[in-house]
């Protein structure tokens, strides 16, 4: 921690409490919808809610981060999405709760987290120097599994039972906090004047867009993810009505559902601990395909095999493949785009790669209502293996130097000899 510098333990710090804050929110706010209504698509727009913000605001997310001291829009959006979360959490204390109040406020909150991640990414690399960003990555990865996954899902869980108003009311303290502790960093966390305010927010959107869609290798990695994100969210936006209560295929308690996500998490944390060393092994390209790989897969063992203790090592591997990814995806982009691009060029990506998730949620909730939830699972895998199979295309063995343009990327894609990736 200390070799990383100051400002980098106050932001890892932040990013501990406001990743408790979302783990208890993401988790949480499902597992509430169900006291209200077991309808798939009903169920499904908590997901919709929450990843909404990404399609309508990411762009302009970006080009604010371009433009604006990065560190000061973290704070004023841990700020705003607490004090949304307070309100609601007393209309809960007070009765005054249904799914409509939850969405709404799952989708203010997440509104705030649009701008909150976009700057965190980008003034991370004004924190560390290139060759340290794998590892303060891994860092920050492992931390936000930890706070979402491995204690914020128990912790949801025992709030639903015990004590819903304070699904709401526990994250709005935990995001203050991280706001609070962003104060601590020290330095200069504002684009250089020569990159900011020479066009429109318009121009500089543009701008983002031009250069993400004429690199071939980060054009098609933002595709892929955009379908894995797709298929992900209509698979989780129902999975739990397929393990939680009596009416459910496996037949979960709530708390036992928190403690799969744990389990996700501790696989998370060691995934993204050792991707270093799982990139020096196989290589960036090989690592990066299967990784993708394996998560695709796993998304077949509860449905195949719905026995509720295998969804525990099931979920250990799931998250380790899925933070090592991680860490391998977001130290390319840090690396691969300019500075002075980052946020704009990060957000475009992003868009890209998480706007179809509300979309996905919702059409996951209409396909269970429909056809059942086996079918979500099911077309889920199969859009996943395709985009895997998409990346495998044009994946080079080696990815972290610092490219900018195409003519520097091998086009192993129109070679005769097998591709650079996992079969």
């Amino acid at each position: 921690m200390a070799r990383l510098g100051r400002s980098f333990g106050f932001l890892l710090s932040s990013t501990a409490l406001s990743n408790l804050a979302d783990g208890v929110l993401k988790v949480g706010a499902p597992l509430l919808a169900l006291s209200f209504t077991r309808s798939p698509v009903q169920v499904a727009l908590v997901g919709a809610a929450a990843t909404l913000p990404w399609l309508l605001l990411a762009l302009h997310a970006g080009a604010i981060a371009d433009r604006l001291d990065r560190r000061r829009v973290m704070v004023l959006a841990n700020v705003v999405r607490a004090a949304v979360l307070l309100a609601v959490a007393a209309l809960g204390a007070l009765g005054v709760m249904n799914l409509w109040i939850m969405l709404v406020a799952v989708l203010l909150a997440c509104v705030s987290e649009v701008f909150a991640d976009v700057a965190a990414q980008s003034v991370l690399p004004m924190t560390v120097t290139p060759a340290q960003l794998t590892t303060a990555n891994g860092r920050v990865v492992s931390t936000q599994m930890i706070g979402n996954e491995f204690a914020g899902a128990p912790v949801a869980g025992l709030l639903v039972t015990l004590l819903p108003a304070a699904v709401f009311g526990a994250p709005a303290l935990l995001y203050g906090a991280a706001g609070l502790l962003l104060l601590g960093m020290r330095g200069r966390f504002r684009p250089s004047a020569e990159s900011t305010g020479r066009r429109s927010m318009a121009g500089d959107i543009g701008e983002a867009l031009r250069y993400l869609w004429g690199h071939r290798f980060l054009r098609t990695l933002a595709v892929s993810a955009g379908l894995l994100n797709f298929a992900s969210a209509a698979y989780f936006g129902v999975l739990v009505l397929w393990v939680v209560g009596e009416g459910s295929r496996i037949g979960m308690e709530p708390a036992g559902y928190g403690l799969v996500m744990t389990a996700l998490a501790v696989g998370a944390v060691a995934g993204s601990l050792v991707s270093d060393r799982v990139t020096q092994l196989f290589g960036e390209g090989r690592a990066l395909v299967g990784l993708w790989l394996i998560s695709a897969l796993l998304h077949l063992v509860p449905v195949l095999l719905p026995i509720d203790w295998l969804l525990y090592p099931t979920a250990v591997v799931w998250g380790a493949a899925g933070a090592a990814a991680n860490v391998l995806v977001i130290s390319t982009r840090q690396r691969l785009i300019p500075a002075e691009l980052l946020g704009r060029v990060n957000s475009a990506y992003r868009l890209i790669g998480m706007g179809g998730m509300p979309v996905g949620a919702v059409l996951g909730g209409v396909l269970g209502e429909l056809a059942g939830l086996p079918a979500v699972f099911l077309s889920a895998t199969g859009v996943c293996l395709a985009a895997v199979g998409l990346l495998w295309r044009v994946v080079p063995d080696q990815i972290s130097s610092p490219l900018t343009s195409d003519a520097t990327i091998p086009d192993i894609s129109r070679s005769r000899s097998a591709p650079k990736g996992v079969r």
